[in-house]
């Protein structure tokens, strides 16, 4: 079984490219973790909010890549002071 995840970010509208680069770095160190199957950043179409999605062969996999993002970028995936409102993250599991 599969684990992932959706993750709703609001930076403010003059952060959102910033905030995707951001994403793009995460996803650098993520890529190199085991257990490790996807993940990409999208943006809504109104540019009002930046959606993480990705996938992990486990639950372990995704709590041990994310943290060595945070090993390896400080407090990448904590609240960031561009984003306007706090984010939103769900977990899902495959079935």
């Amino acid at each position: 079984m599969s684990f992932g995840f959706v993750a709703f970010h609001y930076p403010g509208p003059e952060h959102v490219e910033e905030f995707v680069d951001r994403c793009h770095q995460v996803h650098e160190v993520l890529s190199s973790q085991p257990g490790f199957l996807r993940a990409e950043p999208w943006v809504t179409p109104e540019g009002d909010a930046v959606v993480t999605t990705g996938a992990f062969e486990s639950q372990q996999a995704f709590q041990a890549a994310f943290a060595a993002v945070a090993r390896e970028r400080g407090a990448a995936v904590g609240f960031d002071e561009r984003e306007v409102k706090p984010r939103q993250i769900h977990t899902l599991l495959s079935r």
